[in-house]
């Protein structure tokens, strides 16, 4: 599949482009939200992706306490998993943890990533850089990106895309993602769907003026 397909309406490249510019499977939606885009891209950043339930994310935190439970420590779950903080936390905190920045557009792109094997019972998961993740070619693996997009629609509107790729990275892996890929899309949309929905709230609200109640013009 070719990134020709997603290309902005505005013609300017999109950075999710850059990241996984060939993949073979992917989810894309869209809402349009009553907010101007720099409302709706700050929602988008501050969307908490733990309150979404997504497998994937799920297990992703999940795997990251591991190493130290098998040590006999605990490392507790974050209370909360913020798009932005994958951006702006660095160090410690983030030992472990798969997903990666890969890049943003400020006001317009946000976009990251993660390298595992999600077909597995108990998924297993390759901490990849952001810098190697788009030269990542190691036999037997799954690269999955993920981008929310902010386009404006009108003066006062905007549409928000969150699209999901998967490249793999040999033909067994193919085949064995495929076959997971048929169980899951469906399950996919929904996780992207709400998450749309949970930025559209937080932007709408952002955009009201104070004292307007439900309801209100």
């Amino acid at each position: 599949m070719s990134a020709d397909s997603t290309a902005d309406p505005a013609g300017e490249p999109l950075l999710l482009d850059g990241a996984l510019p060939e993949f073979g499977f992917s989810r894309l939606e869209c809402v349009a939200l009553a907010a101007a885009p720099p409302v709706a891209y700050e929602a988008a950043r501050g969307l908490d992706l733990l309150t979404i339930h997504s497998p994937l994310v799920n297990a992703a935190m999940s795997a990251r306490g591991l190493p130290e439970r098998l040590r006999g420590r605990s490392m507790p779950t974050p209370p909360s998993l913020r798009v932005a903080d994958l951006f702006d936390t660095t160090g410690e905190a983030w030992e472990g943890q798969p997903w990666v920045a890969l890049g943003e557009n400020p006001g317009r792109e946000l976009v990251f990533g993660a390298v595992g094997k999600p077909w597995r019972a108990s998924i297993e998961w390759r901490r990849v850089e952001p810098e190697h993740f788009t030269s990542f070619d190691e036999a037997g693996w799954a690269k999955m990106a993920a981008a929310f997009v902010v386009h404006p629609y009108g003066t006062q509107r905007s549409l928000l895309t969150y699209e999901a790729r998967t490249a793999c990275t040999d033909p067994a892996s193919t085949a064995r993602f495929g076959r997971y890929w048929t169980l899951v899309s469906p399950g996919v949309g929904v996780v992207l769907r709400g998450a749309l929905r949970a930025v559209k709230a937080a932007a709408e609200q952002g955009s009201r003026p104070a004292g307007a109640r439900d309801g209100d013009a």
